[in-house]
């Protein structure tokens, strides 16, 4: 799954890198090394600017909510429930079909965040003598630097107990798609750890390989078939995996030291 990332990127470069045709710069977000559901994030999505005379569309560098809302919601309170969506069952679930058919996006990301919980940690939950067990939290990012570019679907709502002139009453809002965790080696490894992402959760964002970038934001690609050969995973050691602090599992706390890598996990022996 992905339930928490780290977006530290610059507008900018993110405008440069994906070939944003269109931005406010009064929009942009600051840097966030501790991305959680509900905060607003930056999007790549691709549709005609509004009032325009050419319905053309145009590359966007937007900001949205993370945490999808469709737009027949009749409000908003299960949006941080709608963080993740399947890529097996997307094409066929009430609340992501018509976006996954129209409304596509690409979070960039810096990586994101996975917790494992230690061997020794689990011996105490067999035990009974811990009823929540420590988790140790790992850092997944490219293996070459670029970005996390993970597939997502956006949304409108409309907030109806709102007048139309009225800042919030538009909500736009997004989903990280996922799908079945790689099994195979990682393009680097910890020295003591995890071999494969596997081994650290079952499930993974989707991340698009930068081949994919335009035929995935292209509101003309519609066909489901062609749609959910775009959902294939990325080859296989591209990523890398490294134990960070456990001071992220706190969404109070936020900033670069949260990427350092640590020489071996905190809690001890984890596989």
């Amino acid at each position: 799954m992905c339930g928490r990332f780290a977006a530290s990127r610059k507008p900018e470069e993110l405008v440069e890198l994906f070939g944003v045709e269109r931005w406010e710069p009064e929009e942009a977000l600051d840097q966030d090394w501790n991305v959680a559901p509900t905060k607003r994030v930056h999007v790549v999505l691709e549709r005609p600017l509004k009032d325009a005379e050419s319905p053309r569309p145009v590359r966007q560098l937007r900001t949205v909510r993370w945490g999808l809302v469709p737009s027949w919601s009749k409000n908003p309170d299960g949006a941080a429930r709608m963080i993740n969506a399947r890529s097996e069952t997307l094409h066929e679930k009430p609340s992501f079909k018509r976006a996954f058919q129209s409304r596509r996006c690409i979070v960039p990301a810096d990586g994101y965040y996975e917790w494992v919980t230690g061997a020794a940690e689990r011996d105490l939950e067999v035990e009974g003598k811990k009823k929540r067990p420590r988790k140790q939290p790992y850092f997944v990012t490219p293996a070459d630097g670029s970005v996390f570019a993970m597939a997502g679907l956006y949304e409108f709502w409309r907030d109806a107990t709102l007048p139309p002139e009225h800042p919030d009453a538009w909500w736009a809002t997004c989903s990280v798609i996922t799908t079945e965790a790689e099994t195979g080696p990682l393009g680097v490894a910890p020295a003591e750890g995890p071999g494969s992402l596997a081994e650290i959760h079952p499930r993974m964002p989707l991340m698009l390989t930068p081949d994919r970038w335009d035929p995935w934001l292209d509101p003309a690609t519609t066909g489901t078939d062609e749609l959910r050969a775009l959902l294939a995973p990325p080859p296989e050691g591209l990523m890398r995996a490294y134990p960070v602090s456990t001071a992220v599992s706190s969404v109070r706390n936020n900033g670069p030291e949260l990427l350092d890598e640590l020489d071996g996990p905190e809690l001890g022996t984890l596989f």
